[in-house]
């Protein structure tokens, strides 16, 4: 039998393997829950509301597309949590959720194209993921913490209009800019700052929902919530194959599948912040390859039942650092239960109507976050001449040419598409030649 599926009753949460009593796992696995569902369910949020706009999805595949995104976020958790075979899945205690990483490239494609398009080149890109993961060994030169940090902090930028823009409650809405959506966003943002850095225990991990929350029912206060979804909404749905189907675009492929790698790279952090924080070692190269794959697999799970794409919550990788609770069967539950909450329509449809000036709030810290994380990795490596010109120039041209997209109007559309559409696209292909071209400075030495 696979040793990933013997488990001992009556083990402590402080083991990776073997069955906790119930009245343990359960408040510790809810406690997992509440940290990610909002950050897993907002990037569909955003995608669905650009193609709404676009007139490529009806309100209803909205909330079909905030279910995927629960459902596919609890198979990616339990690949990584009990491996399929020997190279497919971590092993690790790491919850999956839909990512902010490629937000700003969904965005780009849902409203050049169609979310089908998005889940083609999410197809290819899991692909490419696996085959990461398979040679990570050999890749992981090309993404020292000065590449990795410049593509992080690149990501975290790009995301900013997107936070602004729904703290004024959306761009196109009727009410765009108003003083109530802004009074909204900022009572939602004050809350969730505040809990951070003043709150203790299970009001600092769950500041986001909790910010939300509050923000929501001031919304509600405000008559800017419409329940008619919530009303409409079945109470149990089975999730189908092929509901959005799948298009596949050859620049919309190669712009997520860069993504892919980046991210693929990226993911060893979370991974080695997990093993480091939670069991006191280092990962090894078969748990990061098979991380690496089993994201990819699931990407491709995704792709068909129409899921984005997942990586590992950092939020929840802090909850494990923090409590040292790494049994995998407690996130299992967790991932239990983030499943069958996709699977009941009502709750995904009162998902969707929070206001987008609440999601503004509440994720522009979010995306902040990304950014200083970019700059932490950056700061891993002397900040001499030479770095801040890899830094600098990647961050000019892929910021630049996204923010001024028309400079690319004589070339073909597809020069668009994959390098206007995307900064974080265009910093990885200039950090990473950069990083190969410029020699290194020599260290000085003691006079």
């Amino acid at each position: 039998m696979n040793n990933h599926l013997k488990f001992k009753t009556g083990a402590s949460v402080f083991e990776v393997r073997g069955i906790p009593a119930m009245r343990q796992a359960l408040p510790l696995a809810l406690q997992h829950v509440v940290a990610m569902i909002v950050g897993c369910v907002t990037p569909a949020i955003i995608v669905a509301g650009v193609a709404i706009d676009k007139g490529t999805m009806t309100p209803s595949d909205k909330v079909v597309l905030v279910q995927a995104a629960l459902l596919v976020a609890a198979v990616a958790t339990l690949i990584q949590l009990f491996p399929i075979g020997k190279y497919i899945g971590s092993g690790l205690p790491v919850i999956m959720g839909v990512s902010f990483a490629y937000l700003a490239s969904l965005q780009a494609i849902a409203g050049d194209f169609d979310v089908a398009t998005i889940f083609g080149a999410q197809l290819v890109g899991g692909i490419v993921a696996v085959i990461v993961g398979i040679f990570i060994k050999w890749l992981r030169p090309l993404f020292p913490p000065l590449v990795a940090g410049t593509v992080v902090f690149t990501i975290g930028l790009s995301l900013y209009p997107t936070a602004i823009n729904y703290m004024a409650g959306g761009q196109g809405s009727a009410d765009y800019g108003s003083a109530k959506n802004w009074f909204v966003a900022i009572v939602t943002l004050i809350l969730v700052v505040g809990l951070n850095h003043f709150g203790k225990g299970f009001f600092k991990l769950s500041s986001i929902l909790i910010g939300i929350l509050v923000g929501y029912v001031l919304a509600v206060c405000l008559g800017m919530v419409d329940f008619t979804a919530v009303s409409q909404a079945d109470w149990f749905y089975i999730a189908k194959p092929m509901h959005f189907g799948i298009k596949f675009e050859v620049s919309t492929i190669i712009s997520i599948s860069i993504l892919y790698i980046v991210n693929s790279v990226q993911a060893i952090g979370d991974l080695s912040a997990t093993t480091a924080g939670g069991l006191d070692r280092e990962p090894t190269d078969r748990e990061l390859s098979g991380g690496i794959i089993g994201n990819g697999v699931a990407s491709v799970i995704g792709a068909f039942f129409g899921g984005l794409p997942t990586a590992t919550f950092s939020q929840n990788v802090g909850i494990v650092a923090t409590t040292k609770v790494v049994n995998r069967c407690v996130l299992g539950l967790a991932a239990v239960i983030i499943f069958l909450a996709g699977s009941v329509p009502k709750f995904a449809s009162v998902l969707t109507t929070i206001p987008q000036c609440v999601l503004g709030g509440a994720t522009v810290s979010v995306f902040a976050s990304i950014t200083m994380t970019g700059i932490k990795l950056i700061s891993q490596e002397p900040l001499n001449y030479r770095n801040t010109a890899i830094v600098g120039l990647a961050v000019a041209l892929g910021m630049g040419i996204t923010l001024v997209p028309e400079a690319l109007a004589l070339f073909p559309a597809w020069v668009t598409t994959i390098f206007g559409k995307s900064a974080v696209v265009v910093a990885t292909i200039v950090a990473v030649l950069l990083n190969c071209i410029i020699p290194k400075e020599k260290p000085q030495e003691d006079s």
